[in-house]
């Protein structure tokens, strides 16, 4: 199946991952109509639980942030965020970045992930991907890029996946704000801990393990 769009979810809870009952949630989240894998997600620092979706359809990926989700954040008793990404308009620029969802070798399994989003609202097609990729690629630690543009919204963003924690917070902390002060805008930043999470990502199919 064709990822078209892409989930980012987040739930404002404190729950160290190992004590995440998983096995009963990805269940319930392979069956979801359109479903096609889940890279889970751990804060760093924050135990914040969330994750990254692949789906077949926009469609798809609205009614599972509209009714599964909100349900099971219910249940959890927490507030939460969700985000719905364009990932045909994002492909080809993923692609260049080595991006598992559309290619990509993985060649190295990630240490940490990075989620960026930039408040501005700008059609991908006027993004200047192709200036910006190749510095990316110079970027220490970096393994590879899934550009994210939203859904309405058309917010800038991504996940990037690096080859530890050290190296992902240098890029949020150091690098990113001064890629967000070019752009004049405000954003948003998270690093993730993906060793925490590998066995949960793989039970749902991600593509950024060997």
């Amino acid at each position: 199946m064709t990822r078209r769009a892409f989930v980012y979810t987040e739930t404002q809870a404190n729950i160290p991952f190992r004590q995440v009952r998983w096995n009963e949630v990805n269940e319930g989240i392979a069956e979801q109509p359109g479903f096609i894998d889940k890279t889970w997600l751990s804060g760093r620092q924050t135990n914040s639980v969330g994750g990254l979706y692949s789906f077949g359809s926009i469609d798809a990926a609205l009614s599972f942030c509209t009714d599964f989700f909100p349900a099971l954040a219910r249940d959890l008793g927490v507030a939460h965020s969700t985000r719905v990404f364009d990932g045909v308009a994002t492909a080809e620029a993923s692609a260049d970045m080595n991006a598992p969802q559309f290619g990509g070798t993985v060649e190295e399994e990630p240490g940490a992930f990075v989620y960026t989003e930039v408040q501005v609202s700008r059609s991908f097609e006027d993004a200047p991907w192709r200036e910006r990729n190749p510095d990316l690629r110079r970027q220490e630690g970096l393994i590879s890029k899934l550009w994210l543009s939203g859904h309405n919204t058309r917010t800038l963003g991504g996940l990037d996946a690096f080859d530890s924690v050290e190296s992902a917070l240098d890029f949020a902390i150091n690098v990113f704000p001064k890629t967000a002060a070019a752009m004049n805008a405000a954003f948003y930043t998270r690093v993730f801990d993906a060793r925490v999470t590998e066995a949960a990502s793989r039970g749902l199919n991600s593509p950024y393990y060997l």
